[in-house]
């Protein structure tokens, strides 16, 4: 059955440093951060996290319902998606607005920073989740903040189970308003350090949020692969080799889309949590967010 995918279509201009943010970068000199840093190599790429999942979710089988939002110069990529054969019905175009675009500087070790310009995104929560039965399950990806809240009230208002994964986006919402967030979802998936925020700002561990009414909570690792929580029980599932480490751009959302195409058939979580991490290795050894092959026998599919 089709999977709802909330998030963001955007325009990715990826660079790569070739050295380490941490040898520019003074700690006992950040309240006067001045630092430029020269990137040789420059692409621009198809991205966003709902254009990633739906990427995954189609190569290893899924389908993809993306509702997210475009500017004026989102057409290129709105037919991209249909080419896929994914459902673009629900994405709407802002006409006086650019498509979300980021800016991204990876460094040697694969830290990244981000800037990051909304654009027509801000305007996704007009867009309401769709009247349809068959929609089994979905995702709340970074988004607009009012389209994250919104959007998530309107799936537990359906009864549509949810992934709640604020990404980037975790730092836009306080304690209570990401409390209700937990609340709402079925699942949560983070990475270490978006798990560590949020049970700053929610004042709640990881284990007392896996014994409330949430399936499961799943923190990636990156290479040391991820852990998940359910009911106050955690496991670590071992991370997969890359056969070579290029990119790090959208291996989260690699990852959440195994975590939708497994949910969706009523997988165990640690079984959708290792085509995660299959899926996430496939990713890394190429650029981009969407320009990995996708092997399904590869993946034991």
């Amino acid at each position: 059955m089709p999977a709802l995918i909330c998030g963001s279509l955007a325009f990715d201009t990826i660079t790569t440093f070739p050295g380490r943010f941490a040898q520019q970068i003074l700690p006992d000199q950040v309240h006067i951060l001045n630092v430029s840093f020269l990137v040789p190599t420059l692409r621009r790429e198809f991205g966003g996290c709902a254009g990633n999942i739906a990427y995954n979710l189609r190569g290893i089988g899924g389908q993809p319902v993306v509702m997210a939002a475009v500017g004026s110069d989102g057409q290129e990529y709105v037919a991209r998606l249909a080419e896929w054969g994914v459902d673009t019905s629900h994405v709407a175009e802002v006409a006086d607005s650019y498509t979300a675009q980021a800016i991204i500087i990876t460094d040697t070790d694969n830290n990244q920073i981000t800037a990051f310009h909304p654009g027509a995104m801000q305007s996704a929560h007009q867009t309401a989740v769709p009247a349809r039965d068959d929609l089994k399950i979905a995702i709340i990806a970074p988004d607009g903040r009012d389209a994250m809240l919104q959007h998530a009230e309107q799936l537990a208002k359906a009864n549509i189970p949810f992934i709640f994964d604020p990404g980037q986006g975790l730092p836009m919402f306080d304690g209570a308003e990401l409390r209700r967030f937990v609340e709402q979802a079925s699942w949560v998936a983070l990475n270490d350090y978006e798990a560590k925020m949020l049970c700053d700002r929610t004042g709640e561990s990881l284990e007392s949020m896996s014994r409330s009414k949430l399936r499961g909570v799943v923190v990636t690792l990156g290479p040391d692969g991820c852990e998940i929580w359910e009911q106050g029980q955690r496991s670590h599932i071992a991370g997969v080799a890359a056969t070579e480490v290029v990119d790090p751009t959208g291996c989260g959302d690699a990852f959440r889309a195994a975590l939708l195409y497994g949910l969706e058939r009523d997988w165990p979580l640690a079984r959708c949590a290792e085509l995660g991490n299959r899926l996430g290795a496939l990713k890394i050894a190429e650029r981009g967010g969407q320009n990995h092959a996708i092997d399904r026998s590869a993946l034991g599919l």
